[in-house]
């Protein structure tokens, strides 16, 4: 803030003394945290200028703020164009080469690919957003109980449309990533610190965290966080008195749009918020009586509007058609490791593949990692303005994220110590039970880089309130921070070529063979370890629908009907469970007619139009066994073997004969 009127001592004109920061009560300092009005000049009052006098009234009026929007300028040019290159850098192979997909994910890679080209058809022909059937039909797909990032699909249909969803999927990716840092830095730079260098700090952390750059690699939706610092600012509005209807409607079209990017990153968020508005309530109680009020009242009209409106969406996810409850078992012990909270990344530059590797459950979950130089920064800026309870708070909320990480059992370099975490008690409960615990590790990241911002703020303002000590305190702040940051420089996303979309697909091929009542069934059927058929049916705009699926389904366990545990992937049937045998290595089985029976009961299921395989590992044998089940030889089109099984399906009296084939 500039102060007119007072000199370069912290005389004012008419002879007054004013406190510096330093010496402002710490109670002040939580005061300015939460007030959020640093995008304020504040102008010295008529009523301390000498000659000047003013009634009670007016006296009050002049002594609030007079707000000033603050514009660009070069800094925030420059901070802008920094987020959008390191984008652009992590990205690079994705534009690079449009033929390569992730390494590490690229079954979440095909499913979004998916997801924007439904986004597209609700843009273009107005199909029903929260459920569909181009995929594992005829059971289909719950579009909210999966990941559909609508809010995000539907602005980039232009895009998907033009050129297809691939290039959709990495403007996606890299988007997220720079509207993130840009969406970070704003609202510190204007609300939570007055330097633009510190703002910057913490948003680059916030932005390219290790966990940040670990979910980049496949889950987009997870880095699409451009949202959250706007939540966090419009939250701690709501204390405003006499605003509680403006400030309510606000957070609640936030809310109500992060709801369709990702449920899991706004649940974190609610969470990590109630817990430092819960301690901030307590701290200022006696001081600013009024705010709890104003802040109930705010969060009423938020929490209403928004549930008003989802309520239909969240009444499909939980109970509408495909619907699950919770995750499966094994997913929800995923907990991160205590060792990985001063180790390194894989994505980093002082990462060990080797080491990430033993400490997570998988690339894309590395979240935590945050090496000891940046552990022992953390301690020491809690440590350093621990007179501050909002900074006493944020370390409060990174702790609890941290224990709630853990999991059900605690490991410590990868080995079980038998010690019960507190998800041991919190992994069987309704809603919780859909959260994997490791990620809670990714949401200490925010909390950390708003440290970050007000500790290089402090250390600016003791530079300047200390002319003295410019240069010791400028080497040490600088010191600190690159041995904490720069090991945690990211380091480009990996990628691996694409299996080619058959020409039977590109070329439009399947069109002769498929109408909207039929399907293309791929040997084996999608997954998640076989991703390819997801990604050809999104490049055609789902128009080609597909049996199978790799997406979060309830389980149909005929030993266990009341089990609506998720699963990732369509319940067994037997033809898909015989190829995906054959596949990993196992002999042809006898082909008998009994065996020939289940599969025309399954093409029946699946309404397939032509059964199609593509080169790939052990192909000829699954080539052998399907000719063998359907008694007749495919023909070779577009580079696939396509079967035509129409007249199979659609007549009912139709059977499958042959000699039995052993």
């Amino acid at each position: 803030m500039t102060i007119t009127g007072i000199d370069s001592t912290g005389q004012s004109a008419g002879g007054n003394v004013l406190p510096s920061r330093q010496e402002t009560d710490p109670e002040d300092l939580d005061a300015e945290l939460l007030a959020l009005d640093t995008d304020v000049e504040t102008v010295a009052p008529p009523s301390v200028v000498p000659g000047v006098a003013l009634a009670p009234e007016q006296e009050r009026e002049a002594l609030e703020p007079r707000r000033r929007l603050r514009w660009l300028n070069w800094r925030d040019v420059l901070a802008i164009v920094t987020f959008i290159a390191v984008a652009l850098y992590l990205t690079s192979p994705f534009w690079l080469h449009l033929d390569h997909e992730s390494l590490d994910d690229p079954q979440d890679q095909a499913f979004f690919e998916w997801m924007l080209a439904h986004g597209a058809r609700v843009f273009t022909d107005g199909v029903y957003p929260f459920f569909s059937d181009r995929m594992n039909y005829p059971d289909g797909v719950n579009m909210m109980a999966n990941t559909s990032v609508l809010a995000v699909s539907l602005p980039l249909a232009p895009v998907t449309l033009l050129f297809g969803p691939h290039v959709s999927y990495n403007v996606f990716l890299t988007l997220a990533l720079a509207l993130t840092g840009i969406s970070w830095y704003f609202v510190l730079s204007r609300q939570f610190v007055t330097s633009r260098l510190a703002a910057w700090v913490g948003a680059l952390f916030c932005t390219f965290a290790p966990s940040m750059v670990s979910h980049a690699g496949g889950h987009p939706n997870i880095v699409s966080q451009f949202l959250v610092p706007l939540i966090i600012w419009r939250t701690l509005r709501l204390r405003e008195a006499g605003r509680a209807l403006r400030n309510g409607l606000i957070l609640a079209l936030l809310l109500i749009w992060q709801a369709f990017i990702n449920l899991e990153v706004l649940f974190m968020t609610a969470v990590g918020l109630g817990f430092f508005c819960a301690i901030m309530a307590v701290v200022r109680r006696k001081r600013a009586p009024g705010e709890v009020r104003g802040f109930v009242r705010g969060l009423l009209v938020a929490g209403s509007v928004t549930l008003a409106v989802l309520a239909y969406p969240l009444s499909v996810q939980f109970f509408g058609p495909q619907s699950y409850h919770g995750l499966p078992e094994f997913v929800r012990g995923f907990g991160t490791d205590l060792g990985s909270f001063t180790a390194y990344s894989s994505r980093s530059v002082a990462g060990n593949n080797i080491l990430a590797e033993r400490l997570a459950q998988n690339p894309q979950e590395e979240n935590a990692f945050f090496g000891w130089g940046l552990v022992i920064l953390f301690i020491g800026l809690i440590v350093w303005m621990r007179r501050t309870a909002a900074v006493l708070a944020l370390g409060g909320v990174a702790l609890l994220f941290a224990a709630m990480s853990l999991g059900p059992r605690i490991f410590l370099n990868g080995i079980n110590t038998g010690v019960p975490g507190i998800w041991a008690v919190l992994h069987s409960v309704p809603v919780l039970n859909s959260a994997v615990p490791t990620r809670w590790a990714m949401a200490i990241a925010p909390a950390v880089g708003i440290l970050l911002a007000l500790g290089v703020q402090r250390a600016i303002e003791l530079v300047r309130a200390q002319p003295s000590a410019r240069g010791p305190v400028r080497v040490a702040m600088i010191t600190a921070v690159a041995m904490a940051l720069v090991p945690l420089a990211p380091t480009p996303l990996a990628t691996k070529k694409m299996v080619p979309t058959p020409e039977f697909v590109s070329s439009g091929a399947w069109r002769q063979y498929v109408d909207d009542n039929h399907t293309v069934v791929t040997l084996p059927l999608p997954d998640s370890g076989n991703p390819d058929a997801i990604r050809w049916s999104a490049s055609t705009g789902q128009d080609m629908r597909i049996a199978g699926a790799y997406a979060l389904l309830p389980n149909q366990n005929p030993l266990n009907p009341t089990d609506r545990t998720a699963i990732f992937s369509p319940p067994w049937r037997p033809t898909n469970g015989l190829m995906v045998s054959i596949k990993q290595g196992n002999p042809i089985p006898e082909i008998t007619d009994t065996r020939r029976e289940m599969t025309l009961a399954d093409l029946r299921y699946w309404k397939a139009a032509v059964v199609m395989l593509t080169p790939q590992v052990r192909d000829s044998e699954m080539l052998r066994a399907m000719t063998g089940l359907l008694g007749f030889e495919p023909t070779w089109t577009g580079g696939a073997w396509i079967w035509d099984v129409r007249d199979l399906v659609d007549d009912p009296d139709a059977v499958l004969t042959g000699p039995d084939i052993d």
